[in-house]
């Protein structure tokens, strides 16, 4: 017997599709969907909005603030859906040491569809930062709870796909 995991990370490099199918999971799963990037720090925003990739460094409180909301809302009952890059697999780890049973949800495209799609929305993330997402993300291991799915497809395919991947998982 399968279950849908309670508490779901979507992931991948910006511009992928993240908060559309994060907010759309959540809504489906009657879950609370928790944007990452509302998490950032101002310093972090003015730092990627200048065109300058985040360091580890930079991340560290930014994840811990998210697994923080996550544990929160598991002790007030709440399943979650997270849209956050957690690019390499260290940024999930600790993550997942605070919120064991994190589902990942890794939503991927060519860097060609990406790229197309940064250029036509309003983000602080500037597409000149694309190019080292793409060099950054670790895909996930054998050993993670998670699946890859497409997300060069229509945003209503994407969710399909999730879906099933969270309820065959």
């Amino acid at each position: 017997m399968t279950h849908t995991p309670r508490h779901i990370v979507v992931m991948g490099v910006s511009g992928n599709g993240k908060s559309t199918i994060g907010a759309a999971l959540a809504a489906d799963l009657g879950a609370v969907f928790l944007e990452g990037d509302a998490f950032h720090s101002e310093t972090n925003v003015a730092k990627m909005s200048a065109g300058t990739p985040l360091t580890d460094e930079d991340r560290w409180p930014w994840l811990d603030a998210l697994a923080a909301e996550v544990e929160a809302r598991d002790a007030a009952g709440e399943g979650t859906v997270l849209a956050c890059s957690a690019l390499r697999r260290s940024y999930r780890d600790r993550l997942r040491a605070r919120v064991p049973g994190l589902y990942f949800v890794l939503l991927s495209a060519s860097y060609e569809t990406i790229l197309t799609r940064m250029q036509a929305r309003q983000h602080f993330m500037p597409p000149a930062l694309l190019r080292s997402q793409v060099d950054t993300l670790e895909t996930l291991a054998p050993d993670e709870a998670g699946a890859v799915v497409d997300a060069s497809v229509s945003p209503e395919q994407v969710l399909s796909a999730s879906l099933a991947a969270l309820r065959t998982n």
